[in-house]
């Protein structure tokens, strides 16, 4: 059974071996990796605001980290003034790609909102695939905007609260509950 928890400094060995698998996925497809920012990445398990997702038998299968709302260099005043979470750095494992991990991420963060009052999930990321992805989650794309030399892709789903035990082989309603 999957669940979510807050990531501790005790995580970093296991974020950081699930983040080299995707980088290898990646890397086999021809993807650009970030192989070389693994240990800076897995090192956000240490600093409070990254969640992971682990299998029940202690192997980490995803992670997450989650801000208290969007950033205000990416969206409008009236955007970050609405409560919302704001997720970035979202990786998986894909040994458990069937189970689909990332997906299970991104609706354990749509509950998660709604249950503590907020209104959005927002999102950005710089990959027009990776944001095709996220639409097929449910989001939809705000709005794309140049950034850093690249095209920033900005999407955002209305919290509402799920039944996240009809989802992948978590069995009861409790199962991607906080930890």
């Amino acid at each position: 059974m999957f669940t979510m928890r807050p990531a501790t400094a005790a995580d970093v060995p296991g974020v950081a071996a699930m983040l080299r698998a995707r980088c290898d996925w990646m890397e086999e497809r021809g993807i650009p990796s970030w192989r070389g920012s693994v240990d800076d990445l897995a090192g956000q398990a240490a600093n409070g605001a990254m969640w992971v997702l682990g299998d029940g038998g202690g192997r980490t299968v995803g992670c997450t980290t989650v801000l208290p709302r969007a950033p205000a260099t990416d969206w409008t005043p009236d955007e970050v003034a609405e409560p919302s979470l704001y997720l970035f750095t979202t990786a998986t494992d894909p040994a458990y790609r069937e189970h689909r991990p990332g997906t299970l991420i991104a609706l354990w963060a749509v509950d998660r909102a709604a249950r503590h009052g907020r209104s959005w999930v927002r999102r950005g990321c710089y990959d027009p695939a990776l944001a095709r992805y996220y639409q097929q989650q449910g989001f939809t794309l705000v709005r794309e905007r140049p950034r850093e030399g690249l095209r920033l892709y900005l999407l955002a789903r209305r919290a509402e609260h799920l039944d996240l035990g009809v989802l992948g082989p978590a069995r009861d309603s409790a199962a991607l509950r906080d930890r």
